[in-house]
């Protein structure tokens, strides 16, 4: 199991933290630009876990190389199910540096922008305050 997988399911920031470089880029499913470094995707996805309910991976797929992993996901947003998936890609150091959500479906996906959008503002003082 990938070790992100692991402390996702722990609900354990600090070690989805640790995971993830400092230039990692985050490209969100709601989102048109992607977040760029360690503090602002860490801070989004606290976010992320103060707003999905009943959150679990259901399947991952891992490539070859052990560069590449898919991680398929279940969860509810303000009653909304979902379905999504976390792409990641793993640099020489073994530390996320390019990370990709999708969600389906449309409702769901509109649901999750909402949520997160409320939540906006705090995931921007997160990461400001860790700079």
């Amino acid at each position: 199991m990938h070790a992100f997988r692991e402390a996702v399911e722990a609900r354990d920031a600090a070690a989805i933290e640790a995971l993830l470089a400092e230039d990692v880029v985050f490209t969100s499913p709601v989102a048109f630009k992607p977040y760029r470094g360690k503090a602002m995707t860490a801070a989004i996805l606290r976010g992320v876990m103060r707003v999905f309910e009943d959150f679990r991976y259901t399947r991952e797929i891992n490539d070859a190389g052990g560069r590449d992993h898919a991680l398929v996901f279940e969860a509810s947003v303000a009653g909304r199910k979902l379905t999504g998936c976390d792409f990641l890609h793993v640099d020489d150091d073994g530390l996320i540096d390019d990370f990709t959500v999708m969600v389906r479906p449309l409702s769901a996906a509109t649901a999750l922008a909402d949520a997160m959008g409320a939540q906006f503002e705090r995931i921007q003082r997160e990461a400001t305050a860790q700079d």
